[in-house]
């Protein structure tokens, strides 16, 4: 099947998963180019130490941008089916808010804050989580209603 013909059958939850899985892996990928992530050479592997910042705004670090690539790998690889679709966009945003809830409980100079995260991080996180757990739902709610009822013969 080519990729056109791939990319007519996706479902809307297919196209959002999809859509979010790239937007995590341009995230994990800026985050390693010097220049795109200012104070490069302050980037730490974890810990509130690392003073890289993603754009000059999103805190980084090594862990922190493996962690958007493996959303991201995620995001591609379960788009290939409405059910991987379904529960990557609302499970990969309940631990998309998960890491809001621990930014905000962490002080950003805390040893707690091993990813580490920033404000900017905390809100960004924030608005995807709930972006992605909304699509998730509102995306397959009359498909998965109508895949629940029993048609007569």
């Amino acid at each position: 099947m080519s990729a056109h013909a791939r990319e007519a059958t996706r479902t809307p939850v297919q196209m959002a998963a999809l859509i979010f899985g790239i937007i995590f892996l341009v995230l994990g990928v800026l985050g390693f180019i010097p220049g795109v992530t200012t104070d490069y050479g302050a980037m730490r592997f974890a810990g509130p130490g690392s003073d890289a910042h993603l754009l000059g705004v999103f805190q980084v670090s090594v862990l922190h941008n493996i962690v958007h690539l493996l959303l991201g790998v995620a995001g591609v690889a379960l788009a290939r089916t409405w059910t991987g679709a379904r529960n990557y966009l609302i499970w990969g945003g309940v631990i998309t808010l998960l890491l809001w809830i621990y930014g905000m409980l962490v002080g950003r100079e805390s040893a707690a804050n091993f990813v580490p995260m920033n404000a900017a991080d905390n809100w960004l996180h924030f608005v995807m989580g709930i972006v992605m757990v909304a699509l998730g739902v509102l995306l397959t709610r009359r498909t998965a209603s109508s895949r629940s009822r029993v048609t007569p013969l």
